[in-house]
Formats: C-alpha cells, sequence, structure tokens
C-alpha cells in the first residue's frame, strides 16, 4: 500500500507544484479523502517524512532538467556581468523575488501548517477563492509585456504574492501567474517566471531537510515518489508553456471551484 501512496502522491505533486491548482492542499486532500494519514502513522519510522522530501527532491530536479539552459545562462551572466545584460539582470531579480517568500516560509510555514493541514475547508476556501481571482485577472487584463520587459519592481512584486501561498489551496503558481498577469505579462511569460521562481524556493525546501534526504536516500519509497514527481513534473511544465500559447487560464480556474464544490460535499457528507 505504501508504493501505491507513495506513486499517487507523486503524481499530485508533480502536477499541483507546477499547474495552478495547488500541490500543498491536493496532497492534503488526497490523504484526507482517502484516510492515508493512519497508513502513513502506522508505518512508523520516518516514512512521512522521506515522502515529504522526496516529492520536493522530485519536483526540484523537473524543474532544474527543463530549464537547465535557462539557468546556466542566468547564473553565469548574473555572476560575471551583473545588470549589464537581460540575462544578468534576471538572475538578481529572481534572487530578490525569492527573498519574501523565503523569509515568509522560514518564519510561519509550520505554524500554518499545523493550522491548516487538517482543515479541508479552509482548503477549499483558498481553492474557490484563487478560483475566481485567477479568472477575473485572466479574463480583464490584456497581454502586453513578454518576460524581457519585467523591471525589479514587478519581479518583487510577484515574489512577495509568494507568500500568500504559505496557505493550502492557494497554489504558489497561481499566486504568481495571477500576479504576473495583473501586471500585464503574456500567460506563457507568468508561467515561466512562475517556474524560474520556484526553482529557489524549491531548492530551499529541499536543502532544509538535507539530513533527513541523506538518511532516507536508500528508502526505496524515497526513489519512488521522487522519481514519480520528477517525470510528472517536468510533463507538467512542458504542457503549460505549450497549452497557453493558446489557450487560457479558464480550465484551471473551473478545476479550483468544482474541487472545492465536491470538497464541501464531501465534508458535510461524512458528518464532520
Amino acid at each position: 500500500m505504501l508504493w501505491f501512496i507513495a506513486v499517487i502522491l507523486g503524481i499530485v505533486q508533480g502536477l499541483g507544484e507546477f499547474l495552478p491548482i495547488s500541490s500543498s492542499g491536493h496532497l492534503i486532500l488526497v490523504r484526507w479523502l482517502f484516510n492515508w494519514e493512519s497508513i502513513i502513522e502506522q508505518a512508523g519510522g520516518n516514512i512521512d517524512i522521506a515522502l515529504d522530501v522526496a516529492l520536493h527532491v522530485g519536483t526540484l530536479a523537473a524543474v532544474l532538467i527543463y530549464f537547465f539552459q535557462d539557468w546556466l545562462e542566468l547564473t553565469k551572466d548574473g555572476l560575471t556581468k551583473g545588470l549589464q545584460t537581460k540575462q544578468g539582470k534576471m538572475f538578481w531579480y529572481l534572487v530578490a523575488a525569492t527573498i519574501p517568500g523565503g523569509l515568509a516560509g522560514l518564519v510561519l510555514e509550520s505554524k500554518i501548517e499545523q493550522v491548516f493541514r487538517s482543515q479541508p475547508l479552509i482548503i477549499a476556501g483558498g481553492l474557490a477563492i484563487m478560483g475566481v481571482v485567477l479568472y477575473y485577472v485572466d479574463k480583464r487584463i490584456d497581454e502586453k509585456f513578454h518576460l524581457d520587459r519585467i523591471t525589479f519592481k514587478q519581479a518583487l512584486l510577484i515574489g512577495t504574492a509568494q507568500a500568500l501561498a504559505l496557505i493550502p489551496g492557494v497554489s504558489r503558481s497561481g499566486i504568481t501567474m495571477t500576479t504576473a498577469r495583473m501586471l500585464g505579462f503574456t500567460r506563457e511569460a507568468a508561467a515561466k517566471f512562475s517556474f524560474l521562481l520556484a526553482t529557489p524556493i524549491i531548492a530551499g525546501a529541499a536543502l532544509k531537510h538535507t539530513p533527513d534526504i541523506m538518511h532516507n536516500i536508500g528508502n526505496p519509497l524515497f526513489f519512488v515518489g521522487t522519481f514519480t514527481s520528477a517525470i510528472v513534473g517536468f510533463f507538467s511544465i512542458s504542457f503549460l508553456l505549450k497549452y497557453l500559447q493558446r489557450h487560457n487560464f479558464a480550465i484551471f480556474a473551473i478545476y479550483r471551484l468544482i474541487l472545492a464544490a465536491v470538497i464541501v460535499f464531501i465534508y458535510f457528507g461524512k458528518g464532520v
């Protein structure tokens, strides 16, 4: 059963981390719906930690592999040419944009997780509210700018908005893409900046758990979770970037609203 759980959670993480639907919210909901928390707890050891870390390592691998060439050029220009080139500017913009979300995560993540982890109705609210905001912004704002037009102020605004993703249901990719669209960027540009911005955030989350990674690296479940989330994450990135060349975010907004309604129905149907 644990193997099956590792695969399903890997799929959920790979999809939710990069599509604007909230990976943290979906991971909590899947465990709640199928009562997997008790199964994982009964397994003992560090299975829960191993799975959680594996999912982050997998999505980090996905975004690094997909944007390897981009990060190579960004880092090279950023460290050697500073703000003299567009790539160099983008590197330092991403560094600056990471700071607000990173600080918020360090200070608030554990507290917020304790509050929201077992609150499906709050997650449903986050899904619904963010779905409406995403739809409204995407529908009303014209596509004006490509990523090469981004300014330091705009990058910082997007990075600061990322802190709201600590609330399960909001979605890190959802809030950053929505903010970028609000600033007038094309859908594809919004998605790409969100993915690039995800790299240091996910890397930081993985780095924080380095001892856990070293301890669990030989655990087969760790490998299954990492591999699954990496593969699914890679194709999620590829899918969304191509999808947004011809379509808007409406399908994701509608999905969020439907899922929120289903959660409310199940919650009260269970008599919780």
